[in-house]
């Protein structure tokens, strides 16, 4: 794929993750080809460093951090040698920032799995943020802002295999027990649980087998993989976060939502762009309807992320959210 195709197969998950789509534009039209994406990347993320440092105030300096984090995160997309130290700079990047502009933000980290937990002490509920395949806690940054603003908690994760913990961990299909484990850490009785991408996997998942969820949402998730039809790049990062090929086809065998959807007791919401088509990836509808309290909702002109869609999903999956955790709790 050429440098061309691929920033624009990127475009619309970049802007969606925060980043000014004019700048997106000139750092990927001076690109000569896919290998140049990550150190471009990391060029721009650090331009924003170095913005901070001359920053004239901690809110443009905080600003400026979290901006270098999505660049950081985004230069991780393209097979790229150093993606370790772009994710290492991504949670660098998010930690500086949210100690400039949340001091009460608190890193908590377990086996794995290691985030931040935002918000106020006394939120009426929690919020587990869960990534993707190779998205990362840098990634959804709007949409834990979006879930702060209702006066909840957020936890974003980065779990085995995923941002700042690809390099040393390995992604596998039993993440509910590492929900288990952030729950744990985080004192709490029960969560809500949001994920994207191959995240949703893990939030439906997460859902019908840990019982101190009480709400879900699933971004772009799919309801069920098939090995054979998966186009290669998918299955060469799958192949990379999962610890090989055999270990990859092997991980895309496990997700199949087919027996624990009807499983998923609480209120679940799903949200798939109708223009989301992957081969070999079957989308969320199946899981909505499975789901006793699953709701659906499918934005025709939303791709993969729903990055280019944000006003049609976003302030109704946090309303949602939000309405679960404190309009009923328990």
């Amino acid at each position: 794929m050429s440098a061309p195709e691929f920033a624009a197969a990127q475009w619309t998950r970049a802007v969606g993750a925060g980043v000014d789509p004019h700048e997106y534009l000139r750092v990927t039209e001076a690109l000569p080809s896919v290998a140049d994406w990550g150190p471009a990347f990391l060029r721009t993320g650090r331009a924003y460093l170095e913005r901070a440092e001359h920053a004239g105030s901690s809110a443009s300096a905080g600003a400026h951090l979290l901006m270098a984090a999505r660049w950081f995160h985004l230069a991780t997309l393209a097979p790229y040698a150093e993606a370790g130290r772009a994710a290492a700079e991504a949670d660098s990047a998010l930690g500086r920032a949210l100690t400039v502009l949340e001091p009460g933000a608190r890193r908590v980290s377990g086996e794995g799995f290691t985030g931040w937990l935002r918000g106020p002490a006394d939120a009426p509920g929690t919020v587990v943020v869960v990534p993707g395949l190779d998205s990362a806690k840098e990634e959804f940054l709007d949409l834990a802002s979006a879930l702060l603003a209702r006066g909840l908690a957020v936890f974003a994760m980065d779990g085995p295999g995923q941002g700042v913990l690809a390099a040393t961990t390995h992604l596998g299909p039993d993440y509910e027990q590492v929900v288990g484990r952030v729950v744990d850490a985080l004192g709490v009785t029960r969560v809500a649980v949001v994920g994207l991408s191959l995240g949703g996997y893990f939030a439906a998942r997460t859902a019908a087998l840990e019982p101190r969820v009480a709400a879900a949402a699933t971004v772009s998730g799919p309801f069920r993989l098939d090995w054979d039809e998966l186009p290669e790049p998918v299955k060469d990062i799958m192949a990379r976060r999962t610890g090989g090929a055999d270990a990859a086809r092997e991980f895309a065998r496990h997700v199949d939502l087919s027996d624990l959807a009807p499983r998923i007791a609480d209120p679940l919401l799903v949200v798939d762009g109708a223009q989301d088509r992957i081969p070999g990836v079957t989308n969320g509808e199946p899981l909505a309807r499975a789901a006793p309290r699953g709701t659906y909702l499918s934005v025709p002109h939303g791709d993969h992320l729903l990055g280019n869609a944000r006003p049609d999903w976003l302030s109704r999956l946090s309303d949602h959210i939000a309405h679960e955790l404190t309009v009923t709790r328990a």
